[in-house]
């Protein structure tokens, strides 16, 4: 099965499950109509919003390269096209068999205006997943990176003490100095060595 057509059908099942419990449920509370149409919309925004993000993060672990990656945009585009055409025509269905008041207009206005209203509903919250799932994939691949990256660790960049990495027993560099007290005045006397004539 083409992955935007599982993605359409399975939102497709979101969007009329939602709107029956709504209708179901305004039938035991009218008077929370407001606040239970809310929680329905927010449902099937959460849904195309997760399954979208998890797009998004599989989709850049595969493809690093966005130049590579799949044309998440015409997929969600495709899947939103699918529940909204086949949301309305199930929706319809169940409110013409069913006594749940679903609050379907018609057949007409649920594959036109209803669906226009899904796609929108599906695609824009699906985008923003896609966005926020590579982003985070790709933060979180930069920072494995980095704490694998030897040149940034404190060890790394901890002070090391003079002559801390000399042979054990090996004098240091200064051992003359330290071994004449001379080198250290600077009142010392000064050897004069005479004038050598180089003409015999």
């Amino acid at each position: 099965m083409k992955p935007w057509l599982l993605r359409g059908l399975g939102l497709a099942l979101v969007h009329v499950v939602v709107r029956v419990l709504l209708g179901a449920a305004l039938i035991q509370w009218p008077l929370q109509g407001s606040v239970l149409r809310w929680l329905g919309f927010a449902v099937v925004v959460v849904a195309a919003f997760v399954w979208a993000g998890l797009d998004g993060i599989r989709d850049h672990r595969a493809h690093p390269d966005p130049d590579e990656g799949d044309d998440l945009t015409m997929r969600w585009l495709a899947a939103g096209a699918v529940t909204g055409l086949v949301g309305g025509v199930l929706t319809w269905l169940v409110d013409a068999i069913t006594p749940i008041p679903v609050g379907v207009t018609s057949l007409f206005f649920e594959i036109t205006s209803g669906a226009a209203f899904t796609v929108l509903l599906v695609f824009l919250p699906a985008m923003a997943a896609v966005t926020l799932g590579r982003f985070f994939a790709r933060r979180n691949e930069r920072k494995t990176t980095r704490d694998d990256d030897w040149s940034v660790h404190r060890e790394h960049h901890a002070p090391v003490g003079v002559g801390a990495a000399a042979p054990e027993g090996s004098a240091p560099a200064n051992s003359a100095q330290q071994a004449d007290p001379a080198w250290r005045s600077d009142d010392s006397p000064t050897e004069v060595f005479p004038k050598i004539d180089p003409k015999p």
